[in-house]
């Protein structure tokens, strides 16, 4: 908390609070767990993280982030009207569009929150594949991101991990430094792959049924 005594954010040095409020959110894009659609085509809803972009522009974007697919299949391409929420569209197409605006926004820093708590562990590591190739291919700009997570998969590649505890940091270092220390990081981790080994051997089970019936 900026707030607090003698305590402050910098941003490649600068306090956020001496930085001009437009330039900073100009610098910042956030891929949330709930992505907000509007009733409008799928264009106009990745146009809106940068009104100015041209459609060359968004049909690069398109295709970085694997909506491709997805745009073939609809009954008018990138102009169909995705509904109110982005109801014609599944879970994991509505995390590629927040994506595909995150990027299409060029910021210096993008903020994921639970990006992908929401979804299967199938759709989680494409999502997570895209997202990493993505920004890995981006060139003349430097990237900084920020993940708010409970499914410790998908942070296991940061270059920090900061664990919270009732509002407190109780440990941080990579991921390899936070499993050594065999503390709660650790704990949690082991408890989760548990729980994530499980999952994909239900998700498994369904998606082999499934194909017994097709």
């Amino acid at each position: 908390d900026p707030k607090i005594k003698n305590s402050s954010v910098l941003i490649d040095g600068q306090d956020v609070r001496d930085v001009d409020l437009d330039s900073l959110r100009r610098e910042v894009a956030v891929v949330p767990q709930d992505t907000p659609l509007f009733n409008s085509s799928l264009l106009e809803n990745l146009r809106y993280a940068k009104p100015s972009a041209s459609d060359d522009e968004i049909n690069d974007i398109i295709y970085q982030v694997k909506l491709d697919t997805l745009i073939k299949s609809l009954p008018e391409g990138v102009h169909t009207i995705v509904g109110e929420r982005g109801l014609m569209i599944s879970g994991g197409e509505k995390q590629r569009v927040a994506i595909a605006r995150a990027v299409l926004k060029n910021s210096a820093i993008i903020g994921l929150d639970e990006a992908t708590s929401a979804l299967d562990t199938h759709t989680e590591q494409q999502i997570l594949n895209t997202l990493k190739d993505v920004l890995g291919s981006r060139t003349g700009k430097k990237t900084t991101s920020i993940w708010v997570a409970h499914r410790l998969r998908t942070i296991v590649d940061a270059d920090k991990i900061i664990v919270l505890r009732e509002g407190k940091v109780a440990e941080e270092g990579t991921h390899r430094e936070l499993m050594a220390k065999n503390g709660l990081y650790a704990s949690m981790w082991e408890m989760q792959e548990v729980w994530e080994d499980e999952q994909e051997e239900v998700e498994g089970s369904q998606q082999e049924k499934s194909e017994n019936k097709n």
